[in-house]
């Protein structure tokens, strides 16, 4: 008995001595937790799986080199497939661990406004979402840096208005809104009109039927009745190789379509073969791996065998978009760090990083990435930031860069701002005095 009770008590202790190790190495190890609303199936993988792997390596290559001012990055992934109603239950089952999310859905981020505005979680739909959630003073939670749609649609009139010749050559021209019809294909509509009317050129949309494979009809719409000059391909995933092949059936120049960013990828005009050849789009971020951080992913997370897609990926437009991510997140951490110490965050701090970004030249090539981002600068005000919109070209073999164009700051933003105030109107929200 008497033996029998002495290692009884041994095991205690060392149970205990267990325990105080472990809560010890967790004490040690505490990180900042991010929730992915990842979506590596379904029409829109290609954009759920680069992003997401983008982002990870990048937190992974941080991991390596021993964290953010010592605090180390973690994560888990929730697949929503791009659905609006899974991707409400993956905010729901991680919102008391993350302070902070990218729905990755125009339809999502709708969704959480309300919720994350209530709940105070950061919701940063990077150039997409709700545009006129830029306008900070309503939306204090919400953050579309580095462009909202609309600022993206301005530089795109800028943007054709220099391949013509001119702005005084966009009067009388015809450009065709080819969009699919979900709500983010809808949520540059009201800009694209205002625009219209300010450069006299005539616009027409055109919705597609989701899923947006067979797009006959629309085209057949937009060559021979219409006769478009100009096309915006606003569609997404699948659809939106489509536009480039029924443009070539019917002998519509390739150099003439102007894609949305989300309509600007390897997987959009692949499958596409020559009739992409020429084909423009958005950008908000460079492509390829020709940049001392992508190097050092490769050298050292991949290196390491510790990526998270195909190596065949990386450098990809998708996958950059996530590194970028990556890149400004960690710039809003820095920042509160300066202010509240090098911790973890909560909520209150990470908004406040976010609403205090000053992302200079100088610091872009600090990090690794000049020539893959442009400046950023937020305010309470502002929560867009970002000062230009990138153009690149498909060669056939891969994209070029076809310049920059600055989103027509003062007209979208007079916009930006009346919107939000009439939501804050109709949703009885006092808006915040960013004067103080």
């Amino acid at each position: 008995m008497r033996r029998k009770l002495i290692l009884t008590l041994i095991s205690l202790v060392l149970l205990g001595s267990l325990v105080m190790v472990s809560g010890q190495a967790l004490a040690e190890e505490q990180t900042q937790f991010f929730g992915i609303l990842a979506y590596r199936t379904g029409p829109f993988a290609a954009g759920g799986s680069g992003f997401s792997s983008g982002w990870e390596d990048f937190m992974e290559l941080r991991n390596l080199q021993g964290g953010v001012n010592g605090i180390k990055y973690s994560w888990e992934e929730c697949e929503t497939a791009y659905n609006t109603a899974r991707g409400v239950e993956c905010y729901e089952r991680l919102k008391d661990k993350m302070v902070l999310v990218h729905p990755l859905s125009t339809g999502i981020t709708y969704a959480l406004i309300p919720r994350g505005t209530k709940e105070e979680k950061v919701i940063w739909s990077s150039g997409y979402g709700r545009a006129d959630a830029s306008y900070g003073a309503v939306f204090p939670w919400v953050f579309t840096t580095p462009t909202s749609y609309w600022s993206q649609n301005s530089a795109k009139i800028s943007f054709i208005a220099k391949k013509m010749g001119g702005y005084e050559k966009l009067y009388g021209l015809k450009i065709a809104n080819l969009h699919i019809d979900i709500p983010y294909g809808q949520e540059t509509k009201p800009m694209l009109d205002a625009l219209a009317k300010k450069y006299g050129f005539k616009i027409k949309h055109f919705p597609v039927p989701w899923p947006g494979i067979d797009q006959k009809a629309q085209w057949m719409d937009i060559v021979r009745r219409f006769k478009a000059d100009w096309v915006i391909n606003r569609n997404w995933g699948v659809s939106c190789t489509v536009p480039l092949k029924e443009a070539a059936r019917l002998g519509f120049p390739a150099d003439r379509i102007l894609g949305v960013w989300w309509c600007g990828s390897e997987e959009d005009v692949l499958p596409a073969g020559p009739a992409a050849k020429g084909y423009y789009s958005a950008n908000w971020h460079g492509v390829g791996r020709d940049f001392p951080l992508i190097q050092e992913i490769i050298d050292k997370v991949y290196g390491a065998m510790k990526g998270h897609i195909s190596f065949t990926r990386v450098g990809s437009v998708y996958y950059n978009r996530g590194v970028w991510a990556g890149v400004v997140g960690e710039e809003a951490i820095r920042t509160a760090h300066k202010k509240f110490g090098a911790k973890v965050l909560n909520s209150e701090e990470i908004r406040w990083g976010m609403e205090n970004l000053n992302i200079t030249q100088a610091r872009i090539k600090e990090l690794g990435v000049e020539g893959f981002m442009s400046p950023i600068k937020t305010s309470c005000e502002n929560h867009e930031g970002g000062k230009e919109v990138l153009f690149q070209q498909w060669d056939g073999e891969k994209w070029v860069s076809a310049g920059t164009q600055p989103p027509m700051r003062d007209f979208v933003w007079e916009r930006h701002k009346a919107s939000a105030l009439q939501y804050a109107k109709e949703q009885g929200i006092t808006p915040r005095d960013c004067k103080e």
